[in-house]
């Protein structure tokens, strides 16, 4: 059943190729003609050693060489042909599976930050470049090797034994490159990632780092990943090069040996000088695409890599299945008997949780850090699915809703709020290339963002980094609370919402969250703040994943209240005692 799933990536993978079945035949035809035309140098220098020195013909020699100059011609429009067939073929491999990597990415990345999930779009990429790169077509060039090699037997025996020697060697210090190679360079792209990872962490952290003094600690940290990735890709390096400059030496070698054998063959009057240079032609030509192969082996490495890692990808990610899209759901939110576990762990975060939620009302979940309220957020937004119970909306279940359409319907304020380059506006839009100015504008005057927002040197189409760069914290909340307004959703999930705001931030949310009542809209909010819940009617209490308490607000607290006193008092006692 696994390697079934396993094959399933595989199986995309191989389609996504099939599609340019008709041009890869095309590439084929061309290759045929071109390497069937690479006759034309040793049959060139056949005639003009062996006929037109002879005869001193100035007339043949004038017909001979505009006859080559043609054929030469065909030869070179022919391989810049396939030249240009095999990148289209490249580049509709990638925008095929541009849309299904990268949804498989976020998805993947979204639920479990994987590696090789993150390294997707480059996998893909350098799958791109093999198809696009001299080794390709030097791969449709190697079956012509072999009839290369007969031609210069047909000459004499003794070279053809040479040529086929000399093959012999260059093919198997092929399979030793690919065989030696391959764990220093998957070494090298392994802590070449990792460099990268850091180096992006702490680039992201900057402001962090440079206010805490952490900038040396972080250059140690990351020089010594950089250190470690240059010294694979060095060590990758020179066992790539070593069999790059013996091959290319050695061929070199054997073309000088097919000449000095030839001459002593033509000494020995058992061969013509014509065919001596003619058989030197055709080995180079037989050998140059393994030599090619040997040293474009690191694109191969790299490509072969990335085709497993996508073919993992995909299994592990199917394609999303086409939903029946349901109308717009009222705000009827129902969870029973939920339990969460977060990706990579064993132990659920939530357990056995129930509670509901209808239109008009504001419930609170408060509980001490680590209680499962953030968990509880990622699994009402659709992100973690329930290891066990049910998440309603309006009667159906999440996963009965198009991602990007569930998305419209349930806002979302996480905890820390993440900005796009781009925009104000197509920051509050979702990233959309054409936002709708009028959406925009609501959703900021209903986050009480407008104001703000219109102060800033270009207002809505002031260009902000991924971090925020000048903006505050509170001013990247009250954006992402626009952004989570945008779409008019019936259901709106605030993680710890004022964590950033001032006072007039929080009085700015609680008219929100009004606003989304008065509307007959629901609001869900992780809080450790009592002024988080103020517009609350109802509340639920988490501690260690489990649901303490649940009921209208005031009931709770009152019930809380009660619990601690008589906690103390026993406390009291048992102090009393001792």
């Amino acid at each position: 059943m696994q390697q079934s799933i396993a094959q399933k990536g595989l199986a995309e993978l191989k389609a996504a190729r099939r599609e340019s079945r008709r041009l890869y035949w095309a590439v084929g035809i061309f290759s045929f003609f071109a390497n069937l035309l690479m006759l034309t140098g040793p049959l060139y220098m056949l005639q003009v050693y062996d006929r037109v020195l002879g005869s001193r013909s100035e007339a043949t020699l004038i017909a001979l060489s505009i006859l080559v100059a043609f054929l030469f011609g065909i030869m070179g429009l022919l391989d810049y042909a396939r030249g240009r067939i095999m990148a289209r073929v490249g580049a509709r491999f990638q925008a095929r599976l541009d849309r299904r990597v990268f949804d498989a990415v976020i998805r993947k990345s979204a639920v479990a930050p994987d590696a090789n999930a993150q390294t997707g779009l480059r996998d893909l990429e350098s799958v791109q470049r093999l198809m696009s790169s001299p080794v390709l077509m030097a791969g449709f060039d190697i079956p012509w090797t072999p009839f290369f090699l007969a031609g210069i037997t047909l000459f004499h025996p003794w070279l053809g034994l040479l040529a086929v020697c000399g093959g012999g060697l260059l093919i198997l210090a092929t399979l030793l490159n690919q065989f030696l190679t391959r764990a220093p360079a998957q070494k090298a792209n392994v802590t070449t990632h990792q460099a990268e990872m850091i180096g992006e962490q702490i680039r992201t952290e900057s402001e962090m780092v440079q206010a805490m003094g952490m900038r040396s600690a972080a250059f140690d940290r990351w020089q010594k990943s950089r250190d470690a990735s240059l010294r694979a890709q060095v060590a990758a390096a020179d066992l790539s090069g070593g069999f790059t400059a013996t091959t290319k030496t050695f061929r070199l070698f054997l073309q000088s040996a097919m000449l000095g054998l030839g001459a002593y063959l033509v000494l020995l009057g058992e061969l013509t000088p014509g065919a001596m240079i003619a058989g030197s032609i055709l080995l180079g030509r037989a050998l140059a695409p393994i030599e090619i192969a040997v040293g474009q082996w690191a694109t191969v490495q790299r490509a072969r890599q990335g085709w497993q890692n996508l073919s993992k990808l995909l299994s592990d990610v199917p394609p999303e299945q086409p939903r029946t899209e349901l109308p717009v759901p009222k705000a009827n939110l129902e969870v029973y008997q939920l339990s969460i576990v977060p990706p990579g762990d064993r132990q659920p975060a939530l357990r056995m949780v129930t509670f509901g939620i209808r239109p008009g009302q504001a419930l609170g979940v408060i509980g001490p850090s680590g209680a499962g309220k953030s968990t509880l957020a990622r699994a009402l937004t659709g992100v973690w699915r329930p290891a066990s119970g049910k998440i309603r909306l309006d009667g159906a279940t999440l996963d009965q809703y198009d991602p990007d359409r569930l998305g419209e319907y349930i806002g979302y304020l996480p905890q820390r709020v993440q900005l796009f380059e781009g925009t104000i506006a197509e920051n509050i839009a979702r990233l959309s290339g054409t936002p709708d100015a009028a959406k925009v504008v609501a959703a900021a005057r209903k986050a009480a963002a407008h104001d703000m927002i219109v102060k800033l040197p270009d207002g809505y189409d002031t260009r902000i980094a991924p971090n925020g760069g000048r903006l505050s914290g509170g001013q990247i909340q009250r954006i992402g609370l626009a952004r989570a307004l945008y779409s008019d959703p019936v259901i709106l999930v605030l993680d710890e919402p004022n964590s950033n705001l001032d006072n007039e931030g929080s009085m700015a949310l609680n008219g929100a969250i009004k606003a989304m009542k008065a509307e007959g809209k629901s609001v869900l909010i992780m809080a450790h703040r009592p002024a988080a819940i103020q517009e609350c009617d109802l509340l639920v209490v988490l501690d260690g994943g489990v649901r303490t308490a649940f009921g209208p607000k005031d009931d709770v607290l009152r019930e809380m209240v009660t619990n601690h006193q008589q906690i103390q008092q026993a406390a009291g006692k048992g102090g009393g005692v001792q």
